[in-house]
Order: structure tokens, then C-alpha cells, then sequence
């Protein structure tokens, strides 16, 4: 905490308040601050007063605090991966983007397909890639095999990892999928039925969102932050506007700040139903699977009473909402949410009592309490393992500071728990937004938040989407435009813990498991 800088409540900083620290002291204090209970949220780098200038967002949800740190990029340091799991993607982000090699990484091979970053190429004399063979990250037990004895991959060319053996083979699933999936690989190492090992490779989707959004923000900026995730609209945007109206230093009126509430929580009783008719159907069970799509649409329809869209496009807008209700909408929608709740319960009841679901769920996928922490899962993916967080009582803004909603949380880490949790929050979600809508405080919804921002400043954001917590961080240049513009989706986070759930299963558990889990692929690759 000594070599950081605290991010107060909606504030953004200057950069030359940002502690300057050496690669090494760098490293020491997000090791520290890991071993003494804090998560990395973010790790990224941004060009910052002519030099490319590495960022660490730590986030200390005992205290309710955010720090940062920062130190010049070096070309070349000890990777944080082996002592730090958490570090792992961000650190090969860090090389794919701007080829800074963390030396001693276990498995460093691209996160996406690779574009250069904006703001600048990276060092001349920044080495190649080396991304030499190793054992797999820490916690995890190495395997029994090896590499394919192969040169070193080239950034943007896919290398996997191997198992040695006679009666061991591999299994590659995707990128390309059935229906609309999103594209994904898949690369299972099994003995017979069951997986020792998935490798999932994403960035099929690479669209450079992130470096698209250096100059900004201008009219596309909202936009893009709509279509980040398309089923996390509400999440990302919230995250956006608070960036915004922390560095304008904007003070978003109460009624604004509830109906943001209102939409966020109808974002997640939308896709936790939607998963839970989703897993149904995965098993085969099809009484829940028919009630959950159709369940899910009318929570969307609420959306869309509110803002004419059912992803509520341009509802969270800087400066407050988009859009208002009146009490005799508001009641209507109080009433539709209190049916569509109704039928809800009955869908959902169906797969707790009937136990050939809970044969399918319980014990399949599970994941340990202790690796879900060292790994850094976060959202319903860290609750269904028993780690007590949430972004909306552990870093409260807006209407969670003055309204909470219960934690909701289970112990067994399979897939029972990740549906049982999600039905859980969709229970106290819907008690939440019964409250707000009686309750909506006599205001206006929107205030103006334009203007210059302040230059060469820092401004972080986490919000609770539905899958997790979402972080955003900017970094403004000279001109107060942004320098740099970091988005970590809970997705980031998480995939490595469905890698985790699959080893030992069969390999006829993956969709189940994956289905548990629903990350966002489009979400991770940005």
C-alpha cells in the first residue's frame, strides 16, 4: 500500500500521483499485494509521457479500495506468473501487444490474434518472442507429458501443449461451431473418456476495440462500449460512463443511479434464466429448457420498456439515463417482472426436485475454493466456489451505496452450484428492482458531463456484470483525450477456470460445463 496510489470512490488522478517504480519494485508490489489478500484486476500497458508505461490495478475488496501502481516498461523482466497465477493472461497480453518479454513464463503464446497497439509500435530493440517449453502454471499440478519439439511459435501462430503416451489422443473442437456459437478451439488431451487437459485458444474475434478507442472518447466511443459484450450492454456501458463522469467529475443524479440499477439487474436475471433453460437443455430436460427461453425474452421486453431496446442500448449514457419511467410505467413494469417471476419459479423449481438432473449437475465440473482464489475467478464462477465477492457490496457506487443485495454464494464449486447461485441472485436481483421501483427518488435523470477532461490523469471503474466483475481503466494524455483505454471482461478471468473444471471429466461434460460457466468469447477478445 506504501508504493501505490489510492483511487478514492468515482475519482479519477493524476498520473504523477501514480507511483513511478522501478521493474523490480514493480513486481515486488503486485506480489505483495496478491500474498496479503488484494486481486489483480487489471495489468496493462499505455504510452505515457513518451514512453510506454506499465499499469497495476489492484483491487482490496476487505477495504473497499483500489490502488494503483505503475513502472516504464522494461524489455525484459521476471514474470509474475509462476509466484502470481492471477498475472498469467495479462502478461501474455503484455508481450503479444508491445513484445516485453516476462522471462520464466510457463506457457507464453498469444492470448488473441494478435494487431499492434495504438499510441506508438513497440521498441525497436525489444526482443523476439520466446516462448520456450515449461510445465503449466502454478497451482497447477504439471502434467505428465510434454511440448510438441517444435521451434518456438511465432506471434500469431497457435502452439499447444502435448501429452506423451500410447493410448493418449487428442481431441480439437472449433473454432468453427454449430448455429450461431461464437468461434472457439477447444483441444482436449485425454486417456480414453476422460480429459487431463484443455488448452482453449480464443481471439478469432480480435477486433481491436481497445486500441480503437485511443483519441477518444467521440460519438462512437458509447457505441463501442455497448458492443463489447452484446448480452452485457447495461455492465459495459455503466463501467464506461463512470470513467467519464470520474474524470469530469460529474455527480449523477439518485434517480439516474437507480434506474442504472434497475437495468443492471434486469441484465442478470435476463441471462441467468436464459443459462438455466440453457442447461436444462443440455441434459436433456426440456420442461425448464421450453419456460427458461421463453421467461428470458419477457425479462428482455422490460429492458426494452424502458429504452425501446431490448439490450438497453443507449439507456446508460454519461450524466445519468437515457430514458425515465412515470409511476404508471413503473407499476406496469413491477407487475410484468412479479409474472415473469412467477413463472420463473415454477421452471426452475423443476431442477432441483428431479434427480436425474441433479445426478448431471452435482459433482460434475467442480472446481477447489483454494484454486478458484489462486487463479483469480471472479462473478458466479468465484461465488459457486464458495469465495464470498461482489463488486456491489466489496467497491459500492451509485445505488449499491445506499441499497444492497445480498451475496449469494454455495460451496461445492460443480455445476450445480453455478446454476444454484445463479438462481439465487435472480431471486434477490428481482426483490431489489421491486424495491427501486417503489421507491424511485423525485429527480432529474440526466445532468450534463461534457467538456474537456483533465489531462494526463487515471480513472478505474469496476461494476458487477452478470458474469462478474468488470473492470475499466482510461489513462488521458496531454490533450485530455485517452492515451490508453483498458477493458477487462469477467470472462478474462474465468476461462482458465473452465479448463480447471474439465480435468478428470469426461469429455462428454464439456458442454455441460461450459454451458455452467457461459463465458463470453467476443468479451475476451475485444
Amino acid at each position: 500500500m506504501n508504493e501505490s496510489a489510492l483511487l478514492p470512490d468515482n475519482t479519477a488522478i493524476p498520473l504523477g500521483a501514480v507511483p513511478d517504480l522501478t521493474p523490480t519494485a514493480f513486481r515486488e508490489h503486485v506480489l505483495d499485494g496478491v500474498r496479503q489478500g488484494a486481486r489483480l484486476a487489471a495489468l496493462f500497458g499505455c504510452p505515457a509521457g513518451g514512453a510506454l508505461r506499465l499499469f497495476a490495478v489492484l483491487a482490496w475488496a476487505d477495504r473497499g479500495q483500489i490502488t494503483a501502481a505503475s513502472a516504464r516498461a522494461p524489455r525484459r523482466y521476471p514474470a509474475l506468473t509462476p509466484e502470481c497465477p492471477q498475472a498469467h493472461l495479462f502478461e501474455r497480453e503484455l508481450a503479444e501487444l508491445w513484445r516485453i518479454e516476462p522471462a520464466g513464463h510457463p506457457w507464453l503464446k498469444p492470448v488473441r490474434f494478435p494487431i499492434r497497439a495504438a499510441g506508438g509500435a513497440a521498441p525497436s530493440d525489444a526482443p523476439p518472442r520466446d516462448a520456450a517449453p515449461g510445465q503449466m502454471p502454478h497451482p497447477v499440478t504439471p502434467l505428465q507429458g510434454e511440448r510438441a519439439q517444435t521451434p518456438p511459435a511465432p506471434c500469431g501462430v497457435m502452439d499447444f501443449f502435448q501429452i506423451a503416451g500410447a493410448e493418449i489422443h487428442e481431441v480439437a473442437v472449433g473454432p468453427v461451431h454449430a448455429g450461431i456459437i461464437e468461434p472457439g478451439h477447444f483441444r482436449f488431451q485425454c486417456h480414453g473418456e476422460t480429459v487431463h487437459h484443455l488448452e482453449i485458444s480464443l481471439g478469432y474475434q480480435h477486433r481491436g476495440v481497445e486500441q480503437a478507442l485511443a483519441g477518444g472518447p467521440d460519438r462512437r466511443t458509447l457505441h463501442y462500449m455497448e458492443t463489447l459484450a452484446g448480452d452485457t450492454t447495461i455492465g459495459h456501458a455503466t463501467a464506461y460512463c463512470r470513467i467519464v463522469e470520474a474524470l469530469a467529475q460529474c455527480r449523477v443524479p439518485a434517480r439516474a443511479q437507480a434506474l442504472r440499477g434497475i437495468a443492471l439487474e434486469l441484465e442478470r436475471i435476463a441471462n441467468h434464466i436464459g443459462d438455466l433453460g440453457a442447461l436444462a437443455g443440455d441434459i436433456g430436460f426440456l420442461p425448464t429448457m421450453s419456460f427458461c427461453g421463453r421467461i428470458r425474452g419477457d425479462i428482455l421486453n422490460l429492458t426494452a420498456r424502458l429504452c425501446g431496446n431490448r439490450f438497453g442500448r443507449r439507456l446508460i449514457v454519461p450524466g445519468g439515463a437515457g430514458y425515465d419511467l412515470d409511476r404508471v410505467q413503473a407499476a406496469e413494469l413491477r407487475a410484468r417482472l412479479d409474472q415473469a417471476m412467477t413463472d420463473a419459479a415454477t421452471a426452475i423449481s423443476l431442477l432441483w426436485e428431479t434427480p436425474s438432473v441433479l445426478a448431471r449437475f452435482e459433482n460434475t465440473g467442480a472446481v477447489p475454493r483454494e484454486l478458484a482464489a489462486e487463479i483469480g475467478l471472479v462473478g458466479v464462477a468465484a461465488r459457486a466456489c464458495g469465495l464470498d465477492r461482489d463488486v456491489r457490496r466489496d467497491f459500492p457506487d451509485g445505488i449499491f451505496q445506499m441499497a444492497q443485495i445480498p451475496v449469494a454464494t454455495w460451496h461445492t464449486g460443480d455445476v450445480f452450484a453455478r446454476a444454484f447461485v445463479r438462481w439465487l441472485e435472480t431471486q434477490r436481483s428481482a426483490a431489489f428492482i421491486r424495491d427501486l421501483l417503489s421507491t424511485l427518488p423525485e429527480e432529474s435523470v440526466r445532468v450534463p458531463c461534457a467538456g474537456d477532461l483533465p489531462p494526463e490523469h487515471l480513472a478505474v471503474a469496476l461494476t458487477e456484470g452478470w458474469r462478474g466483475e468488470i473492470c475499466h481503466a482510461a489513462v488521458t494524455d496531454t490533450a485530455g483525450r485517452f492515451a490508453g483505454y483498458k477493458v477487462v471482461d469477467p470472462s478474462f478471468h474465468n476461462w482458465f477456470g473452465l479448463a480447471q473444471a474439465m480435468r478428470g471429466q469426461q469429455i462428454s461434460d464439456f458442454p455441460l460445463c461450459n454451458k455452467s460457466f457461459n463465458l463470453s468469447y467476443c468479451g475476451h477478445d475485444l
